[in-house]
């Protein structure tokens, strides 16, 4: 999951999904689905994830279970 996050120090932050893998698979070979999408409004913890600086810009990859709630879909 791609996220551009603003980060707020002590506090959960609230981030927008920017991009999204196709998800998980089973021991059996079978797709779990994503739960979030592109353009979801999340909330991340405070040590969430892996910042990375492309172009100047400042994104958060992190996994899916790291997401700790849907603001707005």
């Amino acid at each position: 999951v791609w996220i551009w996050a603003t980060r707020v120090s002590g506090l959960p932050s609230e981030g927008e999904v920017i991009s999204v893998g196709e998800g998980a698979r089973t021991e059996a070979g079978e797709l779990i689905p994503m739960a979030v999408k592109a353009g979801d409004r999340i909330l991340i913890g405070k040590y969430s994830g892996s910042e990375v600086k492309i172009d100047g810009t400042e994104y958060l990859i992190m996994r899916e279970e790291d997401v700790l709630g849907v603001l707005e879909a």
